[in-house]
């Protein structure tokens, strides 16, 4: 979810109240929960949430335990951040984009807490990439496609662009310049204090990057607002065509209530998800890798992908444009630091040291997405140009075996 979620207008929230009659809790409660379920047609694989949790308390077969658990994850995300949506309406434009910001990213943020706390670092870093490459050439390429499609050109703020472009290049920095500060150094019986070095290297990177998302954050929500402010005012008309239900608000208490709800259900799922993981690798032969750079991401972007292209479709490529790459930005600027950061806290070495080959990819792959958005304009080739290099690059990890494939 971007940080530029509208606000409903006060007026709005007055005339929604007068016209409707005063519920008990019950009732109340039961008309939210109809609201929730057909807020999002993903919310059908909720079918699959009692299915995981009861695989997995089980322990009936690793399969279906990541499959269930896979499946219930994406509608939960979904009802996540629409409950994140709903809260953020009622607190304000600058405390709201803040909720958005904080909040768009809880699924990533829960999986990965659980896995690092099981010591599934391989896992971590590459769900990291794998939510940025996800973002950056998928969703960005079905945006391009899709809404391209049937025209000549679509535009969108080149400035916004720029600024995000630029942020990319920071963010691609952090983690190129690990990899070849120990690239640079000879490999021996020092390897130990090597390994310390970068880790305290990345610890001191997550923190610069981790200050920069604030200044962006003060930057997008408060000193040039207004470069964002065009998003901001399509975003209700946007969504309001894209929904076919009626408008309904959710209460703050119910907000809160189904935010928290989600939240929990996605901790259970998440982590009986993580711990089948070891079982999957042993009985597919796919590598961690694979699993965390191009399965863990769709769990928690899948919502998001929806919202992108059907935005696009309607040719506001400024708010599409925002959920895609601001939800990169938001992946390198804040949730892969801050994981960096609870590694230490827990003391588990999670560094933004990535293997050279990842760290190539996604130079790569910032550098395409450079190319395509800095001029302000797209077309459906330059879609096709980047789902090319995102099936290339899942491809290539296809075929990628861990590093414990080799007793290293």
């Amino acid at each position: 979810m971007d940080a530029t979620t509208p606000l409903i207008a006060a007026d709005n929230l007055l005339h929604g109240r007068r016209s409707t009659p005063a519920l008990s809790t019950y009732d109340a409660l039961k008309v939210d929960l109809h609201y929730v379920l057909l807020s999002s047609p993903l919310n059908v694989l909720l079918l699959f949430v009692p299915l995981g949790i009861v695989w997995g308390y089980f322990e009936v077969s690793h399969t279906w335990t990541f499959i269930f658990n896979f499946l219930a994850i994406i509608p939960l995300a979904a009802i996540l951040a629409y409950a994140t949506e709903e809260l953020a309406e009622k607190a304000g434009s600058t405390v709201g984009g803040l909720l958005n910001a904080t909040f768009g990213n809880a699924v990533e943020l829960i999986v990965s807490i659980i896995a690092l706390k099981e010591g599934q670092v391989r896992i971590v870093q590459a769900s990291m990439l794998g939510s940025l490459l996800s973002n950056l050439l998928l969703v960005l390429g079905f945006c391009f496609l899709f809404g391209g499609w049937n025209r000549i050109q679509q535009t969108f703020n080149q400035t916004a662009a720029q600024t995000m472009s630029s942020l990319l290049a920071i963010s691609c920095a952090s983690l190129l310049i690990p990899a070849a500060f120990k690239a640079s150094l000879p490999t021996g019986k020092e390897d130990g204090l090597i390994d310390e070095k970068i880790l305290e290297l990345s610890r001191g990177t997550s923190i610069i990057l981790l200050t920069v998302y604030v200044l962006f954050l003060y930057f997008q929500l408060g000193s040039h607002h207004a470069l964002f402010e065009e998003q901001i005012e399509e975003t209700e008309e946007v969504l309001g065509q894209i929904s076919s239900k009626p408008p309904h608000s959710l209460s703050i208490r119910s907000s809160i209530s189904f935010l928290l709800g989600a939240t929990i259900l996605v901790s259970v799922c998440a982590d009986y998800l993580v711990g089948t993981i070891d079982g999957i690798v042993e009985s597919t032969g796919l590598s961690k890798t694979f699993i965390g750079l191009i399965l863990i991401p769709i769990v928690g972007n899948a919502a998001e992908h929806v919202t992108s292209v059907m935005v696009a479709i309607k040719d506001k490529m400024d708010l599409a444009l925002g959920v895609a790459i601001g939800s990169s930005l938001q992946i390198a600027l804040f949730v892969t630091p801050f994981m960096v950061l609870v590694g230490w806290v827990i003391d588990v070495p999670m560094t933004l040291n990535f293997s050279t080959f990842e760290t190539a990819i996604l130079f790569v792959s910032i550098l395409l997405s450079n190319y395509l958005i800095l001029d302000g304009e797209s077309n459906w080739m330059e879609g096709v140009m980047s789902l090319a290099m995102y099936l290339l690059i899942a491809l290539a990890f296809f075929y990628y075996p861990d590093v414990e494939t080799f007793g290293a």
